[in-house]
């Protein structure tokens, strides 16, 4: 489709963090036309008013409803669960069932095999939300999960470790059994031969997306909603599965079967459930200040 347009596409690398912070100092004469983050920077940048409402909402109707923002200001054109990443050989040695709820962080078997990353990580905010929800908190009310966090999975962590090189290695050398991680990032260690496998916790696997969107004020703005429509379209999204580990957002993407044993997929995406970012980014900081203190200690 992209063939069509007389055009070039220049990238522009940088992390998610980095691109928020390009579009902050770049306010009122932006150099990009279109971005790709995770969602928590995308949110943010949505609210501070850089990304353009989508003109061509046709190209939005085959999307998963989780994978679209208010307004159509962003759409998401990957998913990830965050989910419990796991030996599965360990456990089948230990006689262990599937880890299957979030309360399962607090079982005292996997003292010293357990890791949840720091909360500077997405797949640490999912699991201090998760466990504030558990214990009848959510996003506005999160003492019950850093209680939770606290006492009673803290005592089985071996380390807050927030790198995925780190993270495979803690892995492979079998010094940890169980994570909270993302369904991408086993897939990646799975495809070395790691017998790993993923769980989606019973009361849900957070979905942590790559979301895009027009920036205001673009010149391009037909190409950048172009760009968007190639990403979501059913070829692009079974690419980006193999290559990026992502999950479609779009319903017709049609994935083989080792993809969709470990990327959200189908009626897997049903059991994916969201975070509420506007609640999080400005309580970040203090999240942050909190768990070094009480948490990660």
């Amino acid at each position: 489709m992209l063939n069509s347009y007389d055009a070039e596409i220049i990238y522009v690398a940088g992390n998610s963090t980095d691109t928020l912070a390009k579009l902050q100092a770049q306010r009122g004469d932006q150099e990009l036309d279109v971005v790709l983050m995770d969602d928590g920077p995308m949110y943010q940048a949505v609210n501070l008013g850089f990304c353009s409402p989508m003109q061509d909402t046709t190209m939005l109707d085959d999307v998963y409803d989780i994978a679209r923002f208010p307004d159509d200001k962003a759409v998401g054109v990957g998913l990830v669960a965050s989910g419990f990443a796991y030996n599965a050989d360990m456990f089948e040695r230990n006689g262990w069932e599937t880890p299957s709820s979030w309360k399962d962080l607090a079982d005292e078997k996997f003292a010293g095999k357990l890791v949840v990353p720091s909360i500077s990580n997405t797949y640490g905010v999912h699991a201090l939300v998760m466990a504030a929800r558990l214990n009848g908190g959510s996003e506005s009310d999160i003492d019950p999960g850093f209680e939770f966090m606290k006492e009673q999975v803290a005592p089985n962590i071996l380390s807050f470790e927030p790198s995925a090189g780190k993270m495979s290695e803690l892995f492979q050398n079998e010094e940890i059994a169980l994570s909270v991680w993302g369904s991408g990032r086993l897939r990646a260690l799975a495809s070395t031969g790691f017998p790993g496998a993923f769980a989606y916790p019973e009361e849900g696997a957070v979905a942590l997306m790559v979301a895009a969107c027009v920036i205001e004020g673009s010149e391009k703005r037909e190409l950048a909603e172009a760009f968007i429509e190639h990403l979501l379209a059913p070829e692009s999204q079974e690419l980006l599965a193999d290559t990026q580990g992502w999950g479609p957002a779009q319903r017709h993407a049609q994935l083989s079967d080792e993809l969709a044993s470990v990327l959200p997929y189908g009626e897997k995406v049903n059991q994916l459930v969201a975070v509420d970012w506007d609640v999080i980014n400005p309580n970040r900081l203090d999240w942050t200040n909190r768990w070094n203190r009480q948490v990660e200690r």
